[in-house]
């Protein structure tokens, strides 16, 4: 080899040293990069002209779109169904599902198949965001999760053939069906129609599958995990189920049937006005599965009262479980700052649930992640209003501060959900949706993956109180 090369083949040793034993046992470096990696690749596919029926897309829409996709959200700019040809259907389709299944899933399974075992703390968020006991190993835990999402995506895909089979050819049914299949398991709201799902607003078969679809995905594989071990155990079916898994199926439950009620009762003179009772019913179920972190509709959200916009904006703050394809700020995080309020006015001191107390690092991370969102948020609404200041295809007054409002939290939560502002804003602002949308995606596991490099302090002040409230 000539001397020459020599230093250059040094030096390009030296890198993919550097790289291998830094780069890949820094989890947050893997997840954070890999979902940016995945981002532009979608981009500059999208931007190809084969993509698209125009032959052309600009750059911040093509970026949105990757954006909205990877991270599993749904917001668009342009319609799904029409604008893009069906290899961009099918860019947009293969971008949803790798964001679904977790980028960091992915990550780990890249590290495994690439014949590095992940690190010790890699290994553990793994274990940690989907297990509670964390006893198996991180492949094993990959597998299943692969294996459930897919068996959960066909048996959905199944279903709503048999509906679109009735009215579309059947190449186009067999596309249909997969394409909302899997976007509804993976709580993003694409969708080839133009209006979404309003013209299936009555029908239970679609209705119920994508909403069946969207609540398995926001539940997280952790809960059928432990159903899986309880019903392997009937004798002690209740025990064998963990506290996380109780918060987050009662919480659901909870949360579904009284947004059920409540959108019922606010859209009654708006959306729902003319229909049949059980169409009202089957509507506001719909919205009330959607709204928590997937943005398929069957009623126009921009027709929806005020107050019902200010509740789906609650929800979609909320989310759904940890370790599943939804965002927002979690179910378990809301459940337990209520439990923490509830156990206050009680006068106790740590709240409970299942006769089970909530530790306090758990109280102190469910704070955290609040505050630390609404921070965020407020952050962005205030940019998405500089940033719109004469928008004329924008509504003015309280309407717009709404309006944007609305989309702030949909891209934050990863909803998807729009009152059909979201193709009307500036290139600037839809930038600032595509940061909110990165840090909803990301913001919340790079959190956790913070928390595990943590160094725990020797030592602590000494105490005093301060007046609160």
């Amino acid at each position: 080899m000539p001397l020459i090369l020599l230093p250059w083949r040094n030096s390009t040793m030296n890198l993919l040293h550097y790289i291998t034993q830094h780069f890949f046992r820094n989890p947050t470096r893997v997840a954070v990069t890999s979902f940016m990696l995945l981002v532009s690749t979608g981009s500059i596919l999208l931007k190809l002209p084969w993509a698209t029926n125009p032959g052309h897309i600009s750059w911040v829409d093509a970026i949105f779109t990757a954006t909205s996709a990877c991270s599993v959200t749904g917001l668009g700019v342009l319609d799904t169904g029409t604008y893009f040809t069906f290899a961009g259907q099918l860019i947009i389709l293969l971008l949803v599902q790798v964001g679904g299944v977790g980028i960091m899933t992915f990550s780990t399974l890249f590290i495994l198949m690439s014949g590095r075992k992940p690190g010790i703390v890699g290994g553990q968020t793994i274990k940690d965001t989907y297990t509670q006991t964390g006893e198996r190993h991180p492949a094993e835990i990959l597998k299943d999760v692969l294996l459930f999402t897919l068996f959960i995506e066909a048996l959905g895909a199944a279903l709503l053939f048999v509906r679109f089979a009735q009215e579309y050819p059947l190449p186009k049914a067999v596309f249909l069906s997969i394409f909302h299949s899997i976007c509804a398991f993976c709580n993003a709201g694409f969708s080839l129609f133009s209006n979404s799902l309003i013209a299936y607003r009555g029908d239970w078969l679609v209705s119920l599958t994508i909403g069946g679809l969207i609540i398995l995905g926001g539940l997280g594989f952790l809960v059928f995990s432990d159903i899986k071990r309880a019903i392997l155990s009937p004798n002690r079916f209740w025990k064998e189920v963990s506290l996380q898994s109780k918060v987050v199926v009662t919480a659901t439950i909870i949360i579904l049937v009284a947004s059920t009620v409540i959108l019922l009762w606010m859209e009654r003179n708006y959306t729902l006005t003319g229909l049949p009772l059980n169409e009202k019913i089957l509507a506001s179920f719909f919205q009330s599965v959607t709204a928590r972190t997937a943005g398929f509709n069957t009623v126009d959200i921009g027709a929806m009262a005020n107050e019902s916009l200010l509740f789906m904006i609650v929800l979609m703050f909320i989310g759904a479980g940890p370790g599943s394809t939804a965002g927002g700020v979690k179910i378990t995080t809301a459940s337990v700052l209520v439990l923490l309020g509830l156990a206050h006015l009680n006068g106790e001191e740590r709240p409970h649930m299942f006769f089970r107390s909530i530790s306090k690092a758990t109280l102190g991370k469910a704070v955290s992640t609040v505050l630390l969102s609404v921070i965020v948020l407020v952050g962005i609404v205030i940019l998405l209003q500089i940033s719109e200041e004469g928008n004329p295809f924008l509504p003015s007054g309280h309407a717009k501060f709404l309006d944007l409002s609305f989309e702030t939290v949909s891209a934050f939560g990863t909803v998807g959900l729009s009152t059909g502002i979201t193709g009307k804003l500036s290139a600037s602002g839809k930038l600032i949706l595509s940061i909110m949308m990165i840090i909803g995606k990301l913001g919340m596991l790079t959190l956790a993956l913070a928390i595990s490099h943590r160094r725990m302090k020797k030592f602590y002040y000494s105490e005093e109180n301060i007046m609160i409230g």
